[in-house]
């Protein structure tokens, strides 16, 4: 048994074009792209992939053209023709946008509202999952800016970043991770650069407040590049998808994508990923994932002055970040207080960034950490070919005998949202196709 790895090399930054550059490079159709993207229903756009290098490394380059600018890089009557290396479509957020050089052109950005994109994502016909994860990359802008600036996030009023080419960046980057389906992604330390940005509210020192805010707890260095290597758009594509940040690279490369940046500096420009394969340990005759003892971390809190939806954000972020299981527990602390005790169980490895998650995203003043034995049954997985749709089953076996096994639930509401099913009804329906296919 393996999973499927995407991993992403930040030692030059990431920024929003970078990212469908090198999506694109590692293998993720255009044409899939672009006719995803049309569901939108977002006018005024086109996408151009070309091969472009840095010091000598070739990859793809992404460009998002607006209204007047043909794809062959001429322009339409009356408009200047831009460059070679005229644009950096990457938005930075609310309070955020890019500094072109001599000779380059900006567009006239729109202004949306969070709830505008919502509501455009919700109603289009993308995949949920695409929605869910081109959601959770807004998100993350929205609760980065509603903290700066002090707002609610239903009140964050995006700039740069609710200009269409922003929005194809973001969308685009969730229909492409989507189309690879990385069991876990991992990315490097981030280089953030140097040096200022111009911005709606003025000229700010490099990182931009939002690309701060939004990698909180996340391994960061600068000073690499003299000019901004991570922009707030591909900071929140990582915090949104990333299981986990390390620099080291346990697993077996299959391919390599280059999305090549729109600058340049001492280091190439660009933003490398690869897709990968790590091998777990599997028993050489079952074929299935060996049972056994293995150890784990638990850290714990006690929490009595948060709230429930409080508590569930970080659950969530926790998960997210790569812990292998995240629980809230009620219970009764001194002088009677009601209060929960939150719990994370994580790889040794993973000890670190969820720690600071906690510290972090909580309200405590410290953890408690202990080290525990985990003993796990042998596990398998298999694709089953529902009559509704492909969906993966995992299974416990003990002495050689199957125990027991259960649908991956995010796959069971893909297919209800997909037919318009009740999840109950479609998960009873699905277990009695699969149990009649079993051997007697």
């Amino acid at each position: 048994m393996s999973e499927r790895i995407l991993y992403y090399d930040c030692s030059a930054g990431i920024s929003g074009d970078m990212h469908l550059g090198a999506l694109v490079d590692l293998g993720v159709p255009p044409e899939h792209l672009e006719a995803e993207l049309r569901k939108l229903g977002l006018p005024g756009w086109n996408l151009r992939f070309t091969r472009d290098a840095r010091k000598g490394i070739g990859g793809t380059r992404a460009d998002v053209l607006l209204d007047g600018e043909e794809s062959n890089g001429e322009a339409a009557p009356g408009h200047a023709v831009p460059p070679a290396h005229s644009h950096s479509h990457s938005a930075g957020g609310a309070a955020h946008s890019h500094d072109h050089g001599e000779g380059e052109h900006s567009h006239d950005h729109e202004h949306r509202r969070h709830s505008d994109i919502i509501a455009m994502i919700a109603a289009s016909s993308l995949a949920e999952t695409v929605k869910k994860r081109s959601l959770a990359i807004f998100a993350r802008l929205a609760e980065a800016e509603a903290k700066i600036h002090g707002v609610a996030v239903a009140d964050v009023t995006f700039h740069e970043v609710g200009a269409v080419d922003s929005i194809v960046d973001i969308v685009g980057a969730a229909i492409a991770i989507e189309w690879i389906k990385p069991d876990r992604i991992f990315s490097s330390t981030i280089e953030l650069g140097s040096g200022f940005v111009k911005c709606a509210h003025g000229r700010l020192p490099v990182p931009a407040p939002a690309t701060v805010e939004i990698l909180r707890g996340v391994p960061v260095r600068r000073f690499s590049v003299p000019f901004e290597a991570t922009t707030p758009t591909g900071a929140a594509i990582l915090s949104a998808n990333v299981h986990g940040f390390t620099d080291t690279m346990d697993f077996s490369i299959e391919k390599i994508g280059y999305g090549i940046g729109h600058k340049d500096g001492p280091v190439p420009n660009i933003l490398r990923v690869f897709l990968a394969q790590r091998l777990n340990q599997v028993d050489a005759y079952t074929g299935r994932l060996a049972a056994g003892r293995e150890e784990a971390v638990l850290l714990e809190c006690n929490l009595d002055d948060m709230t429930g939806e409080e508590a569930g954000h970080v659950l969530d972020r926790l998960i997210a970040a790569g812990a292998s299981d995240a629980w809230v527990t009620p219970i009764v602390m001194k002088k009677s207080r009601p209060a929960m005790q939150l719990s994370v169980l994580c790889p040794p490895a993973g000890e670190s960034a969820l720690s600071d998650l906690v510290l972090r995203e909580t309200s405590t003043f410290g953890l408690r950490r202990r080290t525990v034995d985990k003993q796990v049954l042998e596990r398998s997985f298999e694709e089953f070919p529902s009559s509704l749709g492909t969906l993966r089953v995992k299974s416990a076996w003990l002495e050689g005998r199957r125990i027991k096994w259960k649908f991956e639930y995010d796959e069971l509401k893909r297919l209800a949202a997909e037919h318009n099913i009740p999840l109950r009804a479609l998960e009873n329906r699905l277990r009695a196709e699969y149990e009649n296919q079993l051997p007697r």
